[in-house]
C-alpha cells in the first residue's frame, strides 16, 4: 500500500485517510466527482439495510410476494448466494446460504454470486455469475441457472447456460439480469462483459426456454460514454418495463474504483439507448457507507413510487480486507422515472 506523504497530500492526492491507511486519488478526478442524489431519489436515512455483522454483501436480486420482500445477494465471506427476507424492505431476516460453489466444478467451483431471480408458472428460475479466480484478471465468469420450488432449494445445471465467447466478452460474462415477457414468450437478459474484476460493457441475449440463449449481434448494447462519470466503463444493469419503455439501470464508471447508478431508456430494450440527460442519479456520500462507490441497481415500483436497492462501497480503516459493501436502499415519490 502507498504510504504517506505530506507533499503528496499538500496537492490533494489522497480521497480518505484513516489513522494507519491512506487510500489515494488524483486532483483531476476528485474535481469531476459526483456526490449524493438527483431528481428526486432520496437515500435511505438508516442506509445500509444489510451488511454489517454479516460482511460484504452485494449484487442483488429482489421479488415481492404476498406482501412479502425476498431478496437472493451476494454473500462475500461465504462465496456464495444467500437469501432474505423483509416486510418492509428495509429490515431484513438474518442471511442464509440457498446456493455454493460446486468443488467438482470446471467453471463454478471458487465464487457464486450476481443472482437474477424470477418466478414463472410457480417456479423460481435463477441466472448467476459462477467464477473461476475471481477478481483476478486470469480469472473466467460464466453464466449459470438454477430451479427451485420455494426459493431456498435449488437445482442447478452442471454446465453454464452462457459463455464468454465474443472479443469484447474477454474472459468473463456476468451480472445477469433476465425478465420473462408474455407477450413475446421470450426469456430476455442484459448481461456486463469483459474484465473478470468489473466488467467493461452491456450485451443482450434471448432465449425460449431459460437455458439455450441467442446472443444480439450488434452486442454490446450499451458502452461508456464520454461523460466523465462514466467514461471508463458501463456494466451491472437492471432492465424494468414500463409503459412505452425498457428503464436501464445501470453502474458507469470513472474510473475502477469509483461508481454512480445511471439511467437510460429504450424503445425495444435492445437499440437506440437514449441516457436520461439528468445522470447519474445515484452516487457515494462522502463519510457514507458508500463513500467509495455505489453499484448494482434493482428498482422496484412500490404504491406510487419506486424503490432502489444498490450495494455501496467503503473503505474500512482496519482488517485484512480494504473494502466492504453493503445494500442500502433509496426512493422516488413519484410515478414517472424519466422526468424532464
Amino acid at each position: 500500500m502507498q504510504q504517506y506523504d505530506e507533499e503528496l497530500a499538500k496537492q490533494g492526492y489522497f480521497v480518505t485517510k484513516y489513522e494507519d491507511r491512506f487510500f489515494w486519488d488524483t486532483p483531476e478526478n476528485l474535481a469531476l466527482y459526483s456526490y449524493g442524489t438527483k431528481d428526486g431519489w432520496k437515500k435511505y436515512g438508516n442506509n445500509p439495510v444489510l451488511g454489517g455483522e454479516y460482511g460484504t454483501c452485494f449484487d442483488l436480486s429482489v421479488l415481492r410476494e404476498d406482501g412479502i420482500f425476498k431478496m437472493w445477494f451476494s454473500w462475500r465471506p461465504h462465496e456464495c448466494i444467500a437469501y432474505s427476507e423483509s416486510k418492509d424492505g428495509l429490515s431484513w431476516t438474518p442471511p442464509i446460504e440457498v446456493l455454493r460453489p460446486n468443488p467438482e466444478s470446471e467453471w463454478d467451483a471458487d465464487e457464486l454470486n450476481r443472482p437474477s431471480v424470477i418466478k414463472k408458472d410457480g417456479v423460481y428460475e435463477m441466472w448467476y455469475s459462477g467464477q473461476m479466480k475471481p477478481y483476478t484478471n486470469e480469472g473466467r465468469s460464466c453464466i449459470g441457472y438454477a430451479v427451485s420450488r420455494d426459493g431456498i432449494h435449488w437445482d442447478r445445471f452442471t454446465s453454464p447456460v452462457m459463455v464468454p465467447d465474443q472479443p469484447w466478452e474477454q474472459n468473463s460474462i456476468m451480472c445477469p439480469h433476465v425478465i420473462y415477457e408474455e407477450e413475446s414468450r421470450l426469456y430476455k437478459m442484459w448481461y456486463s462483459g469483459g474484465g473478470n474484476h468489473e466488467p467493461d460493457a452491456i450485451g443482450y441475449a434471448e432465449s425460449q426456454d431459460g437455458r439455450l440463449w441467442k446472443k444480439a449481434e450488434i452486442n454490446p448494447v450499451m458502452q461508456k460514454s464520454e461523460e466523465p462519470w462514466e467514461r471508463e466503463k458501463t456494466a451491472a444493469c437492471h432492465v424494468l418495463k414500463w409503459k412505452d419503455y425498457y428503464y436501464m439501470f445501470y453502474i458507469g464508471f470513472i474510473h475502477v474504483d469509483r461508481a454512480a447508478i445511471g439511467l437510460a431508456r429504450s424503445k425495444d430494450g435492445i437499440t437506440c439507448w437514449e441516457r436520461y440527460p439528468k445522470n447519474p442519479l445515484i452516487a457515494p456520500d462522502t463519510g457514507g457507507f458508500d463513500e467509495k462507490a455505489v453499484y448494482k441497481p434493482y428498482v422496484m415500483r412500490v404504491g406510487k413510487g419506486w424503490m432502489m436497492w444498490y450495494n455501496g462501497a467503503k473503505y474500512l480503516p482496519e482488517g485484512e480486507s480494504l473494502v466492504i459493501e453493503q445494500i442500502g436502499a433509496a426512493f422516488l415519490d413519484r410515478d414517472e422515472l424519466w422526468e424532464l
